[in-house]
């Protein structure tokens, strides 16, 4: 398993964010990781990249422990991220957008700002003619196409050369044509550099079309998860999904032995 994340916690003064979360990601896998708006979707991922320390739980990642870690030792380590807003220098153009992402793996990102042509050019462009960006590398990012955007900061992310990728929403605020063409990317991109590739969706359509499995949160729990077919027909997700099931209390701890 590329990613393991086993009985992760993170709680918010009264509030339990991320209670008991456990499941694993081989390579190659997309999987989906869906949910009501706070369901703890967004507080898991910045727990597997460190922008959050959990209180308890551990994450690792092709078997090395990395709860705890600063999240930039964990984007060198494998982990890279998308976001449902898209991180991109729109006054640079699409080409030294990948470039920079180049040199902050390489650590050279203290020179971000002296001329970039003559650097990690050849790699850029190789990066995004992987996502069908070459032709637009000397495009000003700020005029770019909203799905345009995302295969740049897509070919942003593969810089840092990750075993897992998380992406946050990375259809969101597309039409459908565009959020399948997006998707259909990534699986072109897990298929080539056996990815295992995490991600949150609200379109249901996406989730189901292109998810191999799929974990199911709410109210910071995990409350089903399984094959996309399995999940379609799960009673409970349906329920908690429209909003006509409570999410059942989490079961009281286990007796001391003492």
């Amino acid at each position: 398993m590329m990613l393991q994340v086993s009985h992760l916690r993170k709680a918010f003064g009264g509030v339990q964010a991320v209670d008991d979360v456990s499941f694993e990601l081989p390579s190659g896998t997309l999987l989906a990781l869906i949910g009501p708006n706070g369901a703890g979707k967004s507080t898991c991922f910045n727990l597997i990249n460190g922008q959050l320390r959990p209180d308890s739980g551990e994450v690792l990642l092709d078997g090395q422990r990395i709860s705890g870690m600063p999240a930039r030792a964990i984007a060198h380590l494998g982990v890279g991220r998308t976001f449902q807003v898209p991180a991109v220098f729109g006054s640079l153009t699409v080409l030294e957008n990948v470039q920079i992402a180049l040199a902050a793996h390489a650590r050279h990102i203290y020179r971000w700002w002296r001329q970039l042509s003559g650097q990690y050019r050849e790699e850029a462009l190789g990066l995004l003619a992987q996502v069908g960006m070459q032709e637009q590398a000397d495009r000003v990012a700020s005029v770019l196409a909203y799905g345009d955007v995302k295969r740049l900061e897509l070919a942003m992310a593969l810089s840092g050369r990750p075993k897992v990728l998380l992406m946050d929403e990375p259809t969101a605020g597309m039409a459908m044509a565009e959020r399948h063409q997006i998707m259909n990317l990534t699986r072109e991109l897990v298929t080539r550099h056996n990815l295992a590739v995490l991600f949150t969706e609200h379109s249901l359509d996406v989730v189901f079309t292109h998810a191999d499995r799929v974990v199911v949160m709410a109210r910071g729990r995990i409350i089903a998860s399984g094959s996309p077919e399995a999940i379609h027909q799960d009673p409970l997700v349906r329920e908690v999904y429209l909003g006509g099931a409570p999410v059942p209390s989490a079961p009281p701890p286990a007796p001391s032995s003492s």
